[in-house]
């Protein structure tokens, strides 16, 4: 996916940047990689800022079953920042609850990238599915996401999910895995893969996640976690199919960091896969309703009687679930630039670029997973974009800029 390069004296009209072109050349020409294209990370590229909140359940998604008068309710809420990545493994589960009866036609309740993935795959196996929702997926908080493929991100926290929970974590990551790698090259990218780099000014090493003994608060006794060690990590079960990191030596990096690795990273075009659903859903007959509910008896009101009930955070009101706790993100959107086609992560800045546009995210060191947690403010901060924007601007800057 990559194209052009980072021959940054060029590019960027700086000439003191001889030696890193020189760096890059040599790179290319062993790896037979082209040389990196430099982004444009200034304020002055920003055209969007999202914020969202994501629906995250201690215990792990809700899965389970329900009867409410004469129908049954399968839940699919709570997946916190995996819903985009455990889309496909969690409406196979939840489909598969739902064909327990033998149905003919289900409703869903719900029409972010969760409720629109379980319709699709219902109507695959055979159903008549219509979707009752105020909104289709691009006016969802779904929309409002990075859109990479993180399936244990706050997914959930370790002791009240269960030591069981990493069995079926995992069997939703690979088949949603696998769901999406039917999705690669096809017209529009909804799915790519490219090369993502991590960059520091100290040695990579692996981010563990230890207890602070300093801390005796926890979710136990708060009902809210209180440090990062509480969170449920699953990704090395992944470790056979999902790329690793690889240091760069430093003739293969590029940036002006001293410390560089590089994976690939699987990502989403909300646009194209978002349309690629819409267009199946509608094109195997399925009907889409507006509808707001206030309460989990109108859901016995629909003449479907078995129903996906997928509403993400909504769910915390709509069904009181007080386990569900709000974790704020915020995504700062800078134009298009194809040519730029990788991500990077430095510091307390993202940028993954893709074919919507240049996704900016401000990480803060200190919090980590702890960041947003508890806070249900969906209101955008653009200083929090152009903080990020600031981090990450010097790895494009040259050798004089920076001295």
């Amino acid at each position: 996916m990559l194209r052009g390069g980072l021959a940054l004296g060029g590019a960027l009209g700086l000439q003191a940047c001889a030696p890193t072109a020189t760096k890059v050349a040599s790179a290319s020409s062993r790896f037979g990689r082209p040389p990196l294209v430099p982004m444009r990370l200034t304020p002055d590229q920003i055209v969007d800022i999202k914020c969202c909140i994501r629906p995250f359940r201690a215990a792990g998604p809700n899965l389970s079953t329900e009867q409410i008068g004469d129908t049954l309710v399968v839940h699919n809420y709570g997946h916190g920042g995996s819903g985009w990545s455990l889309s496909w493994g969690s409406g196979e589960v939840a489909v598969t609850k739902a064909m327990s009866v033998l149905p003919k036609e289900i409703a869903v309740v719900g029409c972010g990238i969760i409720g629109l993935t379980a319709a699709v795959m219902a109507q695959r196996a055979g159903l008549k599915v219509t979707i009752y929702a105020r909104e289709t997926i691009q006016r969802t908080r779904s929309f409002r996401a990075s859109g990479s493929y993180t399936p244990d991100s706050r997914v959930c926290l370790a002791e009240p999910a269960g030591p069981g929970f990493g069995d079926l974590w995992e069997q939703m990551a690979r088949f949603s895995w696998k769901s999406f790698r039917t999705m690669l090259g096809v017209a529009g990218d909804p799915v790519v893969f490219h090369d993502s780099y991590g960059l520091s000014d100290t040695p990579p090493h692996r981010t563990e996640h230890p207890a602070d003994p300093a801390i005796t608060a926890s979710y136990a006794t708060t009902g809210r976690p209180q440090q990062q060690s509480e969170f449920g990590h699953y990704s090395d079960r992944l470790k056979d199919i999902v790329p690793g990191n690889i240091p760069l030596s430093a003739e293969e990096n590029p940036f002006a960091a001293p410390y560089a690795t590089r994976t690939s990273q699987m990502h989403f075009n909300f646009a194209s896969y978002g349309q690629i659903l819409l267009a199946e859903f509608f094109a195997r007959g399925g009907r889409f309703e507006q509808r707001d509910f206030h309460a989990p008896a109108e859901l016995a009101g629909l003449k479907e009687k078995v129903v996906i009930h997928s509403t993400g955070y909504a769910a915390r009101d709509l069904w009181q679930d007080k386990t569900m706790i709000p974790v704020r993100g915020q995504t700062g959107w800078l134009a298009p630039q194809p040519d730029a086609a990788y991500s990077i992560h430095y510091k307390n800045g993202l940028a993954m670029s893709k074919s919507d546009g240049v996704c900016i995210m401000n990480f803060d060191t200190a919090l980590g997973e702890m960041q947003g947690v508890g806070n249900s403010l969906e209101i955008p901060d653009r200083t929090e974009t152009e903080a990020a924007l600031a981090a990450l601007a010097p790895l494009f800057a040259s050798p004089a800029a920076r001295a």
